[in-house]
């Protein structure tokens, strides 16, 4: 009784790409047949998320409903999107489809239970926005941020990733970022943009690193294959 998925994708692409091999890693297969069926629109022409919510560009809510409606006619039974900050925007796609959206923001947040200071590493529009600050809001834990000079070196890092960097060099700035939350009290820091964890990985910090992308592919590995059940929505 698999399910098949619809990944809302291309934000940015080697992103998805990431989350798709996350999903294949997280499923136990010994056949092609086990694996998890996904359909996936890997759409870059998706308007910039950054700019949206900094209010210097197109919105990208009608992109991504299309995006959802084409995934279910498609016969995706539940959709996922492997980027953090166009959860801002998650409305457009539960009011233009009737399966339901997996929530990278929930996972990722039941991955932190029990850690009473968690360090966000997340783009400027996602924390402006307060998207995982409202993620965060029931679970009573202290959220420690990056400051207005991290913010931008971050945001440096973000879009050099994107373009292709994944040097030695990016990853160890984004270690000295994350390292700069875990000094002032964090302990647990969450890669919450995809491109993060393109580059800075377990064990390269002193307390736990919780991946965005990796809660997102192990949730929806398991209720592809039944272990979990369908989000409500």
């Amino acid at each position: 009784m698999q399910k098949t998925v619809g990944v809302i994708g291309g934000m940015g692409p080697d992103a998805t790409v990431d989350f798709m091999s996350g999903v294949i890693g997280f499923t136990k297969a010994a056949r092609d047949q086990d694996h998890v069926r996904m359909l996936v629109d890997n759409n870059p022409r998706v308007p910039c998320r950054q700019e949206a919510l900094l209010g210097d560009g197109d919105d990208p809510g009608p992109v991504m409903a299309d995006m959802a409606r084409g995934l279910e006619a498609g016969g995706a039974e539940f959709l996922v999107m492997p980027c953090n900050t166009a959860h801002a925007f998650a409305d457009a796609i539960r009011d233009a489809v009737s399966i339901p959206l997996l929530s990278i923001l929930d996972v990722t947040v039941a991955a932190c239970q029990g850690h009473a200071a968690v360090g966000i590493l997340a783009t400027r529009g996602c924390l402006d926005a307060g998207v995982y600050q409202k993620a965060f809001a029931a679970s009573g834990a202290e959220l420690v941020v990056p400051d207005e000079s991290e913010m931008a070196e971050l945001m440096e890092l973000i879009f050099a990733i994107k373009a292709g960097d994944r040097s030695a060099g990016i990853g160890e700035r984004m270690q000295t970022l994350a390292e700069s939350l875990t000094a002032r009290g964090a302990t647990v820091v969450v890669g919450g943009c995809t491109e993060i964890t393109l580059v800075l990985h377990d064990g390269m910090l002193s307390v736990p690193l919780v991946s965005s992308t990796d809660e997102l592919a192990r949730a929806t590995a398991a209720i592809c294959s039944g272990q979990h059940e369908l989000p409500s929505g």
